[in-house]
């Protein structure tokens, strides 16, 4: 029995065991997996067979090789072509348990395509051949940012399948009420980013509820854990997650491994281990005892310098490539009332020091006065102030905050050190609560101009799933993670929720 860890949004962490005889595999293969694998197997073509062409291009247009050579480096580049297609099938990065879902899909291709290139700067080296350059300054580059346009594309295409219900798991989840809630709150958080569709709940034998509810959504209670099979063949589900523990423990999962083998249906096991991504899990199975290990967070060492050196390069660059812009808000702003262009204020930094975080003024010039007057329409969540129609809010200020454009002098806060590109969001100093360990360890990382937060709803979330989502973010981030995010930020500025 094959056991995979793989990290799925809204649920940290999923061990997925798969038991599946020949006809369960057949059966499989006509799920939406394989279509939706065979559809980034062609646009991954394209994509290698596009950069490896313009590649060439631009080798006969700036190398000024002579036109005997051509033919020579078209075959170099078909054969570049040909080990690029194959490094992403042998990394499977389009494995089923990880399209659509999480950063290991990006990472995996972004490796892939460095194997090709590294390989091909060795060989040729090796064999003492002469590679243009081309290969590297324009194949390299271009060939790992068109692979995660590429990939981000697909995922908005699945999305919008999924939220019309189409390429979706139909699962029940298999638990006690209060972990199957949990199991339904989190995958019902992220519709169109998550593969399974709950069809229904399954409790122990003896449980009287008719339902279970979690994120607004119902789930009817379809059967009992001790005939779960039966279960499956009449509501017709393909998947079955076990959440948290039940009576029988290991042996009832090896029990119920057993009865799914002749069919195509995937056992899915949710631990409850929360705030835990796939990466910081390895199993080591000793004698058949199957060993979870659980990586401890690394708060300091040379991702963190590499992180730095991000942050540094790409806040200055940004900053002279928006220059103008920031320029005309702050005509813009000055023009509005006359007041100060900037607006200054304490946050919470990294270890619980407090720095001057700066934006662009968007509140008229007594809106700390005002304050006290609108304290009972407050409608943010915990100890944050936040009112979806501030009164306070200029002009110009709506149409900053809607686009976010108020938190661009940030970046000289990322240049200073006092914040990152990516990371929890920033506290006003009077408003972290103390005495909460979970409020607290957020403050092991610098904070960020954008995040998980500032991604999956900003103002819209509560306050438990904000600090969760700042905590998870705390212990798991990675720099595969961080360019994620910021691509998806983009995304967000176009199509912004939460913000006001």
């Amino acid at each position: 029995m094959a056991i995979d860890v793989r990290s799925t949004a809204g649920l940290p962490f999923e061990a997925s065991v798969f038991t599946r005889s020949a006809r369960a595999s057949e059966q499989h293969a006509a799920s939406w997996s394989v279509h939706y694998s065979r559809r980034l197997l062609i646009a991954d073509a394209a994509v290698v067979l596009a950069v490896t062409g313009i590649t060439f291009a631009v080798l006969v247009a700036f190398d000024r090789i002579l036109w005997e050579s051509a033919p020579a480096y078209a075959v170099l580049s078909t054969l570049i072509a040909g080990a690029w297609m194959l490094t992403l099938s042998l990394s499977r990065s389009r494995d089923f348990r990880l399209i659509g879902v999480g950063f290991d899909e990006y990472r995996r291709a972004i490796i892939a395509t460095c194997i090709v290139y590294g390989a091909t700067a060795v060989g040729a080296a090796l064999a003492q051949l002469v590679v243009p350059r081309s290969y590297f300054v324009v194949g390299l580059p271009l060939g790992v940012v068109a692979l995660i346009i590429e990939r981000n594309l697909n995922r908005i295409w699945l999305a919008k399948r999924r939220e019309n219900g189409l390429y979706l798991t139909k699962v029940i989840v298999v638990g006690e009420p209060n972990d199957v809630q949990y199991v339904i709150d989190q995958i019902s958080r992220r519709p169109g980013r998550v593969e399974y569709d709950i069809i229904g709940a399954v409790l122990p034998v003896g449980t009287e509820a008719t339902s279970v509810t979690g994120h607004g959504r119902t789930v009817p209670v379809v059967g009992f854990a001790n005939a779960v099979p039966s279960v499956i063949e009449r509501v017709g589900a393909t998947a079955v997650i076990v959440a948290g523990r039940l009576d029988g423990g290991s042996a009832f999962v090896r029990e119920l491994g057993w009865q799914l083998e002749s069919s195509a249906t995937e056992l899915v096991l949710a631990p409850g281990l929360t705030n835990v991504a796939g990466p910081r899990i390895h199993w080591r199975p000793v004698d058949g005892l199957p060993l979870m290990h659980v990586e401890m967070p690394q708060y300091n060492g040379l991702k963190h310098l590499a992180k730095r050196v991000m942050d540094v390069v790409l806040a200055a660059l940004a900053l002279i490539a928006i220059a103008p812009m920031l320029a005309a808000i702050a005509i813009l702003i000055k023009r509005d009332d006359h007041g100060p262009v900037l607006f200054t204020q304490k946050r919470m930094g990294r270890g619980g020091v407090p720095f001057t975080m700066i934006k662009f003024r968007t509140m008229c010039l007594d809106a700390e006065a005002k304050k006290a007057e609108l304290e009972q329409l407050n409608e943010g969540a915990g100890v944050m102030f936040k009112l979806a129609h501030d009164p306070r809010v200029t002009a110009i200020g709506h149409h900053l905050r809607r686009y976010s454009l108020d938190e661009l002098p940030q970046f000289w806060n990322v240049l200073r050190g006092d914040m990152s590109l990516v990371g929890p969001r920033p506290w006003p100093e009077n408003d972290i609560p103390t005495g909460d360990r979970m409020v607290i360890r957020r403050l092991y990382s610098k904070p960020g101009i954008t995040g998980l937060w500032q991604t999956a709803g900003r103002s819209d979330l509560d306050w438990e799933e904000s600090v969760r989502l700042d905590l998870f973010y705390v212990e798991n981030w990675s720099i595969t993670g961080d360019v994620a995010l910021l691509c998806r930020t983009a995304k967000q500025l176009l199509h912004p929720a939460g913000a006001y």
